[in-house]
């Protein structure tokens, strides 16, 4: 497939994926806050390390689902070191229809009674 047309990602997407899109829908971040809003999102079940970390961004720059931003910070405010992701396109689609997929699982579970019709929602804390 030439690099111009990224790859479909393939569903469903692994967790470490799937939170480090999610972690990128809203705004754009450098390595270590992508660290902090993941085990944030996922009330600590999730702590990726940098080598997590990187080997997915690898991969999903690869993918087509991130890419890094042009734009930095002030040099005066931020580290020149950092590099900073957004999620691209492809990897907001990717994102979606994980959430798709998993919400179909949710109702699977609810018909089944495993999981009761009204959820509480489990808000975590503002960034």
């Amino acid at each position: 497939m030439p690099a111009s047309h990224p790859q479909k990602p393939a569903s469903p997407l692994s967790p470490a994926v799937f939170h480090i899109l999610l972690a990128l829908v809203d705004c754009e971040r450098h390595g270590y806050s992508i660290m902090q809003a993941v085990e944030s999102d996922t009330a600590g079940a999730l702590k990726l390390g940098p080598g997590t970390l990187y080997g997915c961004l690898k991969r999903m720059l690869s993918a087509g689902l991130v890419e890094e931003c042009e734009e930095r910070p002030d040099p005066d405010l931020d580290d020149e070191r950092r590099r900073y992701y957004r999620a691209t396109d492809t990897g907001l689609r990717a994102v979606r229809v994980e959430v798709a997929r998993l919400a179909a699982v949710v109702s699977v579970a609810q018909a089944k009674k495993l999981l009761p019709r009204n959820l509480p929602v489990i808000a975590g804390p503002s960034r």
